[in-house]
């Protein structure tokens, strides 16, 4: 998944935690955060802490992979960002 905005990576956390089957709680109690924690990055996270992102990464099983711009392209083949 292409990621470029806060708002995605924070959706694409969201996505994550349900697929698990996880409660915001249940994922806050993994890291040792607040429900609110969650609840605050995956509706507003432009006002969320970098850490917390990586914090979450890490319990849902996710890591982060950095690469030039333009060398990334979806499996749909789509590379166009919106």
């Amino acid at each position: 998944m292409k990621i470029t905005a806060p708002e995605q990576l924070a959706q694409a956390l969201k996505n994550a935690r349900k697929e698990l089957g996880l409660t915001q709680q249940a994922a806050a109690n993994l890291v040792g955060i607040k429900q609110a924690t969650v609840s605050t990055l995956e509706n507003n996270p432009r006002g969320s802490r970098l850490n917390t992102f990586f914090k979450l990464l890490a319990a849902l099983n996710l890591e982060l992979k950095l690469a030039e711009r333009g060398s990334f392209e979806e499996e749909s083949g789509w590379d166009q960002e919106w």
